[in-house]
C-alpha cells in the first residue's frame, strides 16, 4: 500500500495539485502503459460493468497516491484500463462522495487523473431516485441538464467555510452535457432497441435520502431524478475540455404521496437490473467510434 495517500488540502495551488496528478499518473503507468481515450465512473451497484473491460489492469484506488479513500457501500474502490469493445478506456469502479467529508477538489481528483491519463470523453453513471411519474426501476435515463443544490463544484475549494473558485478553468466552462454524443447514444439506444429518456439531474449533498416535501419540490423545480453525485465531476470535467456524457439507473421511485424508506440495499438491487442495458447501450455506442492506430 501506498503512504502517499493523504488527501488534498483545502489549500492546494493549482501547481501544487498538478505536482500530485503527477505522482498519481506516475504510478498508475508503472502498471500500465495504456493511453485510455475514454474515461467511465461509475456509480452505485453500477461496478460489474468492468467485467467486461478486456485486457484489464486492475489498481486498487489505495495504490495510487492521492486517489481517496472511499467508505459508500457498492464502491469497489478500483483504477482499471483496458478495452471495451477495442476503445482505450480507464474505469474508477466507485467514486467519492462529498457527504464523505472529501473537499470538492479531492472528491473529483480521479477526473483530473484520467484527464492527464489522456482522455477525451468521460462517460459518468450514477444510481438515482426517479421524480419523473413516468420513469420505473431498471430505466436508464441520459442527463441533458442538471440543477445543483450542491453548490460545491470541483471547480472550488472549501477553506474556512469559504468557496474558492478556480476561476480560470471556471472561464472555459460551456454546456456541461456534450449534445453530440447525447445524439448518438439515443441512435445506439434505438439500435439496441433499449426505451431511453433525456432528463434533468437534481444533485443533493445527501447522505440522506429525500423526504416527502423534498420529492414535490424537487419535481416543481424541474427535476426528474435525484441522486449524490455526478454533478462537481462533469462540471469539472467539461470545464477542462472534455466531452461529457452522464447517465442515471433509476434505482426507486419517488412517492411523495406515500410514505416509504428508501434503503441502499434497494439502490444496488435497482442498479443491477439495469446494468445489462447499459453494458449493451455503450457497447453499440462505442462501436460507432473508432478504434485508435496503434
Amino acid at each position: 500500500m501506498n503512504d502517499t495517500t493523504q488527501e488534498l488540502s483545502s489549500q492546494e495551488s493549482n501547481g501544487e495539485i498538478e505536482d500530485k496528478v503527477h505522482d498519481s499518473i506516475v504510478a498508475i503507468q508503472k502498471k500500465s502503459s495504456l493511453a485510455p481515450r475514454v474515461g467511465i465512473i461509475l456509480g452505485s451497484g453500477l461496478g460489474d460493468f468492468t467485467n467486461h473491460i478486456t485486457q484489464a489492469t486492475s489498481i486498487p484506488y489505495c495504490d495510487i497516491p492521492f486517489f481517496p479513500k472511499l467508505s459508500a457501500a457498492g464502491h469497489a474502490g478500483e483504477l482499471i484500463l483496458g478495452h471495451f469493445d477495442q476503445i482505450p478506456i480507464v474505469a474508477m469502479r466507485g467514486r467519492s462522495h462529498l457527504y464523505e467529508g472529501h473537499d470538492p477538489l479531492w472528491a473529483t481528483y480521479g477526473v483530473r487523473v484520467m484527464k492527464a491519463l489522456g482522455i477525451d470523453t468521460l462517460i459518468v453513471s450514477n444510481a438515482a431516485g426517479g421524480l419523473n411519474p413516468r420513469f420505473a426501476v431498471g430505466d436508464v435515463v441520459l442527463i441533458d441538464s442538471h440543477i445543483d443544490m450542491m453548490f460545491r463544484s470541483g471547480l472550488t475549494s472549501n477553506h474556512s467555510g469559504i468557496q474558492v473558485a478556480d476561476m480560470g478553468i471556471a472561464q472555459r466552462l460551456g454546456k456541461t452535457y456534450d449534445e453530440s454524443l447525447i445524439v448518438a447514444t439515443l441512435k445506439a439506444a434505438k439500435e439496441s432497441r433499449i426505451a431511453i429518456s433525456r432528463g434533468t439531474y437534481l444533485a443533493t449533498l445527501g447522505p440522506t435520502y429525500e423526504t416527502r416535501a423534498e420529492y414535490r419540490a424537487f419535481r416543481m423545480l424541474g427535476a426528474d431524478m435525484v441522486g449524490m453525485s455526478t454533478v462537481p465531476e462533469t462540471i469539472l470535467a467539461a470545464a477542462m475540455k472534455l466531452r461529457v456524457l452522464a447517465f442515471s439507473v433509476i434505482t426507486n421511485v419517488a412517492a411523495p404521496d406515500i410514505t416509504t424508506a428508501t434503503s441502499h440495499d434497494e439502490v444496488l438491487v435497482g442498479a443491477a437490473t439495469a446494468q445489462a442495458k447499459l453494458v449493451t447501450l455503450l457497447g453499440n455506442l462505442f462501436s460507432q467510434w473508432s478504434a485508435p492506430s496503434a
